[in-house]
């Protein structure tokens, strides 16, 4: 099965997962937080870095519990046009 490429702004989006990730983290080390979301220290440095710029939903919700952000705070700050997706689904 061939994969499709991602577009410029799924890469973006990716990018500013993990910027936010990376801020979230602070001073704690990638590897606890990566032992607390029970993932890889490697694929949080993936995410951080945007290697990985669609990580799995559970990924993302177990880091951003590990890290103590809400997933709302994910979607606001992820992606753009928040309020567009979101009405969409009200």
């Amino acid at each position: 099965m061939v994969r499709v490429p991602l577009t410029p702004s799924e890469r973006e989006r990716g990018e500013r997962l993990g910027g936010l990730l990376r801020e979230a983290r602070g001073d704690r080390s990638l590897v606890d937080v990566a032992a607390m979301a029970g993932i890889s220290a490697e694929t949080l440095r993936k995410i951080e870095t945007g290697r990985i710029p669609t990580p799995a939903f559970f990924t993302v919700a177990t880091l951003a519990a590990a890290l103590g952000l809400s997933l709302d705070t994910l979607v606001t700050v992820v992606i753009r046009d928040a309020d567009t997706i979101t009405a969409a689904y009200r």
